[in-house]
């Protein structure tokens, strides 16, 4: 099982973060690469398909939703990258002070047609983006 966990820090107070990024359905609204996120209740579950920018889709199922810890785990159902068994968690918690918070995206899953250490570096190119992105939005 490849892992992947990455964070940056951000200029904002956690909570201010969150409300940008702590809904399920909030992707293209912060992360360059998703042109477009439709969430869904499909048997039951919460489901978000991705419209890639470059073109392609990801379909996504929320595994668990907790605002007031400000995280959420996902995993991958179906899409175009070189991941298995792929499930997710996103995080915002409190930085060094009231003003400053620390997101943190960490992953588990297994490469699928690809090295562990290719899949690695598109996941984690994949985290890069949309953290350089959230820097561009509140600065880091």
């Amino acid at each position: 099982m490849a892992k992947v966990n990455m964070s940056t820090d951000l200029a904002v107070p956690a909570q201010t973060a969150w409300t940008m990024i702590g809904g399920f359905g909030a992707l293209a609204k912060w992360h360059p690469a998703v042109a477009k996120c439709d969430e869904s209740r499909e048997g039951g579950a919460t489901m978000r398909r991705l419209t890639l920018a470059g073109g392609g889709t990801i379909l996504e199922r929320l595994e668990q939703k907790n605002d007031k810890e400000r995280t959420y785990t996902y995993s991958i159902v179906e899409g175009p990258l070189p991941v298995a068994d792929y499930t997710s968690t996103l995080r915002v918690r409190e930085g060094k002070n009231a003003q400053s918070c620390v997101v943190e995206w960490s992953s588990d899953f297994e490469p699928k047609g690809a090295s562990e250490s290719e899949a690695v570096k598109v996941i984690q190119g994949v985290y890069a983006a949309g953290f350089e992105n959230l820097k561009k939005m509140f600065g880091g």
